[in-house]
């Protein structure tokens, strides 16, 4: 069953289209809306939408941070050397300069973020299927 299929619909953001962009850094389907593009801010402010089962590679941003404020459904949060942290709606993840992380949906349930990043991201392997499913709901 799939869980919090609202979040496909823009709930509070507009879902945007499908990540073409970076399409190459997913596992699975993810959607990209950008909500800040102005040139004269140095901050990337984006609604991110992932399909069930969906997450990005491994990756760090240099000489900059990553904040997620998540906007709907469940997902994933792990640094490297950690525990992955479920996600729900209200929660604020913090990721400092050069740390290793991932983030990305549960197996069944659609998961949405703003993302407020700066710096240069560094794409690094995927999280692999077996890491993956090894995490619990």
């Amino acid at each position: 069953m799939v869980k919090n299929e609202a979040v496909k619909n823009g709930v509070i953001f507009p879902v945007g289209t499908k990540n073409e962009a970076y399409a190459q850094y997913f596992v699975g389907q993810s959607y990209l809306q950008s909500l800040v593009a102005d040139p004269k801010v140095n901050v990337g402010v984006s609604n991110v939408t992932f399909e069930p089962g969906c997450r990005n590679n491994w990756h760090i941003h240099h000489d900059g941070y990553q904040i997620l404020l998540v906007t709907g459904g469940a997902g994933w949060y792990q640094e490297a050397g950690k525990p992955a942290q479920k996600l729900h709606p209200g929660d604020v993840v913090v990721t400092h300069d050069g740390v290793k992380h991932w983030h990305g949906a549960t197996k069944d349930s659609w998961f949405e973020h703003i993302a407020i990043t700066t710096g240069t991201p560094e794409w690094l392997e995927p999280v692999t299927d077996v890491q993956y499913q090894a995490l619990e709901g």
